[in-house]
């Protein structure tokens, strides 16, 4: 990988594993035949301290770290490495991580001493017997209750940062600078330079496994992509997001959770790229000044979608224009898919605090623009709302997954600087009351009261399970199976 697939990560430089670097110090003395006595004596610490360095018990300081490297005839980096030495000591890390982690008490057994005198057989039946532990918890998380937490958590995360990553906007701005794109659009040549860039190429191809987006073969450096479809001329995204996992270094997700996270952040470094703050910004400012701020114009200069000119702009909007803003994709039905809001908005919620899959009301603006005549072009109102009125522009989004809305609105106070501000629609929302919108009007409730047998049309994402599996949803047979066909 690149410098810049090396260095631009999602989060601070972690500290390297102490288990790690003990169990691969200690590896590095037996090898040389050393004592704890001996190399404990020759870099100045007792051989207790040196003992609980290679148990992961004590971090090192970095003076120690280098004196026991030079000791030891290797670099401070060697023992820094993630990669373990060995197979057997590959496995001791892996139980004592296992034995170590917060859920390890719950199961009400002894932690096992790692050890010279553990045979490798009983090493290897403990940690598969961990693995299926937490394969089997997996897939007990991967509920729709613990879907719906995950996404209010990570949408908490959102509004905390004001929707805006500081470290990714850093890592797309310094890998476009290394394929040396300043000004314009995202071409699909770009999109190459970049893959390229990192090391990738970009493959496109007819039989991609239908549980997947895109493949990362990390062994030939390729990303495999669906073959854009007839008619279908913008694939950069998909491209770009495939990407962002090289770039912000992801891991095997650890959760669903960690999934869902790791899937904003690659659409976040995606919009990124896409529309480059460096660029952005100075012409959101200037709009602003002019007050003429419209999402129209993030979409036409960028040449990207409404929804990613719509994400984007909430990205910015706070951080870079002192503008809190909310953001909605709702289907024609008013369901709701994605939403993010700093701006005191109120959406429905389920009682875990979740908003996907909950229906917004039919008074407000992203529902009304399904009653519009011409939905070729984006509609303006002021919607009054307990929490106070909220001015929002909505455009309709036809995909092949059916119709949606894309909207994003401001508080009352802030639309002065909004294209579109001047329109005389308006409409009131008095949701969560019943009366609003949910409850029938007496008379016609009345006249069909017992009458009347609908059959519901289910959701079934939002009631299954997600399929177990370390990427929940992915066949992981078929994908395999794919990459060995195209190896």
């Amino acid at each position: 990988m690149s410098e810049i697939g090396m260095s631009a990560s999602v989060t601070t430089i972690t500290p390297a594993d102490p288990i790690a670097v003990g169990r691969r110090l200690r590896h590095l003395r037996r090898a040389a035949h050393r004592t704890l006595d001996d190399v404990a004596g020759a870099v100045g610490i007792s051989a207790s301290a040196l003992s609980l360095i290679e148990n992961g018990r004590r971090e090192p300081k970095l003076g120690v770290l280098t004196a026991l490297a030079a000791d030891l005839g290797t670099a401070p980096g060697e023992l820094l490495s993630p990669a373990a030495p060995s197979r057997r000591t590959a496995l001791e890390i892996e139980l004592e991580r296992a034995q170590r982690a917060d859920s390890f008490p719950a199961l009400g057994v002894p932690a096992v001493r790692v050890g010279p005198r553990l045979p490798t057989e009983a090493l290897e039946a403990l940690v598969g017997l961990h693995r299926s532990l937490a394969a089997a918890q997996t897939e007990r998380a991967a509920t729709p209750e613990h879907a719906r937490r995950a996404n209010a958590a990570l949408r908490e995360r959102m509004r905390l940062a004001d929707n805006y990553f500081g470290d990714i906007e850093r890592a797309a701005e310094q890998l476009l600078a290394a394929v040396g794109h300043s000004a314009g659009p995202i071409t699909r040549t770009v999109v190459d330079k970049l893959a390229a860039q990192l090391g990738y190429t970009l493959v496109h191809v007819t039989d991609l496994p239908a549980s997947t987006r895109s493949v990362t073969d990390t062994v030939h450096r390729r990303v495999y992509l669906p073959q854009p479809e007839a008619g279908q001329s913008d694939s950069r995204s998909l491209a770009l997001q495939a990407l962002g996992h090289l770039v912000l270094q992801h891991q095997v997700p650890a959760d669903y959770a960690d999934f869902l996270n790791q899937r904003v952040e690659i659409n976040y470094f995606a919009a990124a790229l896409l529309i480059p703050e460096r660029a952005a910004v100075p012409l959101l400012r200037n709009a602003q000044a002019e007050k003429d701020i419209a999402i129209e114009d993030l979409r036409d200069l960028f040449a990207v979608s409404y929804e990613t000119a719509a994400h984007r702009f909430t990205n910015l909007a706070t951080r870079h224009l002192e503008l809190p803003v909310h953001f909605m994709r709702i289907s024609s039905a008013g369901v709701i898919y994605k939403a993010y809001e700093n701006d005191g908005v109120h959406f429905p919620t389920d009682p875990t605090g979740a908003i996907e899959g909950q229906r917004v009301c039919r008074f407000w603006t992203a529902r009304q623009v399904f009653e519009r005549p011409d939905r070729s072009a984006a509609y303006q109102q002021y919607t009054d709302t307990p929490s106070g009125t909220y001015w929002c522009t909505s455009a309709v989004d036809r995909t092949p997954a059916g119709t949606f809305s894309v909207s994003v609105g401001v508080p009352y106070r802030q639309v002065k600087w909004m294209r579109g501000r001047e329109t005389t629609e308006r409409s009131v929302s008095r949701c969560p009351d019943p009366a609003c919108c949910t409850r029938p009007p007496a008379e016609l409730a009345q006249r069909w009261e017992g009458k009347v047998w609908p059959s519901a049309r289910v959701h079934s994402h939002l009631l299954a399970a997600m399929p177990p599996g370390v990427f929940p949803g992915v066949d992981d047979t078929e994908v395999l199976t794919f990459l060995q066909q195209h190896s």
